[in-house]
């Protein structure tokens, strides 16, 4: 027993401390990025910007948009959107390593584009912006569900949410994986 005692007081006394001054994000290749002053964002890779990117042609007319109460409420409710994803403890954990300021800024883009209230997309398409994420048929039906949370509290009439949940629909092949 006295001679483990010893071996591990030596071993002890052998270890060097690290020294304070250690970098310990560049010792394990932890790179931060800076977000851009202006808009809050991390810097994206560039892409090709297009509306076409958006998933699906815009509704004809711009009267659906007044029921999501237009560019203002749009933008609320894809916001409300990403805050109760990433509460969501179905789905949250998809949401954790992504940045939620870009999020919430091209899903309004989306949805405002989609329901003709003027926007334009600056996103990238959807099969592009989910890759490897493994997102199960489960995790879409979880944001779905708050997606329409969003809108039952933004009072959007239920015909006005089907017709955004109708131009959404197709767009979850390019993001469900398995």
């Amino acid at each position: 027993m006295l001679l483990a005692a010893t071996a591990t007081a030596a071993l002890m006394l052998m270890q060097q401390a690290p020294a304070e001054a250690t970098d310990w994000d560049a010792e394990f290749g932890v790179t931060v990025k800076e977000r851009d002053p202006v808009t809050g964002e991390i810097p994206a890779e560039p892409y090709a910007q297009s509306n076409a990117n958006a998933g699906a042609n815009p509704y004809e007319s711009a009267r659906l948009a007044a029921s999501f109460g237009g560019r203002e409420g749009i933008a609320r409710i894809a916001a409300r959107t990403v805050d109760l994803s990433q509460a969501d403890p179905r789905i949250a954990a998809i949401f954790a390593a992504h940045d939620m300021v870009r999020l919430k800024r091209t899903l309004s883009e989306q949805f405002c584009y989609l329901l003709n209230a003027g926007c334009d997309y600056t996103g990238r398409d959807m099969k592009t912006a989910h890759p490897d994420m493994g997102v199960t048929r489960g995790d879409m039906n979880a944001l779905v569900e708050n997606l329409q949370a969003a809108m039952r509290e933004a009072n959007v009439p239920f015909a006005a949410q089907n017709r955004l949940l109708a131009k959404l629909a197709p767009m979850s092949r390019d993001v469900i994986e398995r």
